[in-house]
């Protein structure tokens, strides 16, 4: 069986830590990083890619630094280098959290989204999602629409990452189940089957989804301790 780990990460760093975490960056990254206007956006991305590369520096038993990525044709970025082949990855974050999946011999899609005031949840729906899942949210009772679209949102998101299509992928071409209903794939035209989709334990008012490729993956969730974030020098 397919065995695929998502580990969720709490991005509220000591400000201290923040010089060892861009230093396990490349160029491209510390770039990236450099772009964002707001400063919290700027260590959020920063730590976010760090704690990635901490991950995957554990799981191939290599230097986080050493690390090397390239990207897809939609943008989706892959390891190359030594760790080229063996493991595919998926990263997410929002707000103060991140998550980020892992899986060897197939594809994951991890995402993850802090839910916030929605007024026009349904309408959003109705632009973006399937028809069924837009009649699946709209029979919910009211006060419960805007966490099962944050939900809904999640499960759509994981399986486009997995897939790596980006935007150009409708999202009305697959339908997925819609809390609170347990994750799982209903409907899908063009995009493979067999799929395993499971919620992520994440923290309070987040949403998180994991994807993966295969039926019937084994889904391990962990929570990076407190303080990793200052030991990542010693990786």
């Amino acid at each position: 069986m397919t065995h695929a780990t998502v580990v969720v990460v709490d991005l509220r760093i000591d400000p201290a830590s923040l010089p060892a975490c861009e230093a396990v960056l490349d160029g491209e990254e510390r770039q990236r990083a450099g772009r964002f206007l707001r400063e919290a956006d700027r260590w959020r991305f920063i730590a976010s890619h760090a704690a990635m590369r901490m991950i995957l520096g554990q799981a191939l038993a290599a230097s986080p630094s050493i690390l090397a990525f390239a990207r897809e044709e939609g943008g989706r970025p892959f390891l190359v280098g030594p760790g080229e082949g063996l493991l595919d990855f998926s990263l997410s974050h929002s707000g103060d959290h991140a998550v980020i999946g892992f899986v060897r011999g197939t594809r994951i899609g991890v995402d993850i989204e802090a839910r916030r005031p929605l007024a026009d949840a349904l309408r959003i729906a109705g632009s973006h999602f399937a028809a069924d899942e837009t009649a699946a949210l709209a029979a919910l009772p009211p006060p419960a629409v805007e966490a099962s679209f944050f939900g809904l949102w999640t499960r759509k998101e994981a399986v486009v990452k997995a897939l790596g299509t980006g935007l150009s992928l409708p999202l009305s071409r697959f339908s997925v189940s819609v809390p609170p209903k347990p994750p799982l794939m209903l409907r899908q035209v063009g995009i493979g089957t067999g799929w395993t989709l499971a919620e992520i334990s994440a923290p309070p008012g987040t949403e998180a989804t994991v994807a993966v490729t295969t039926e019937a993956a084994r889904i391990t969730v962990e929570h990076l301790a407190p303080g990793w974030a200052d030991t990542i020098a010693e990786k």
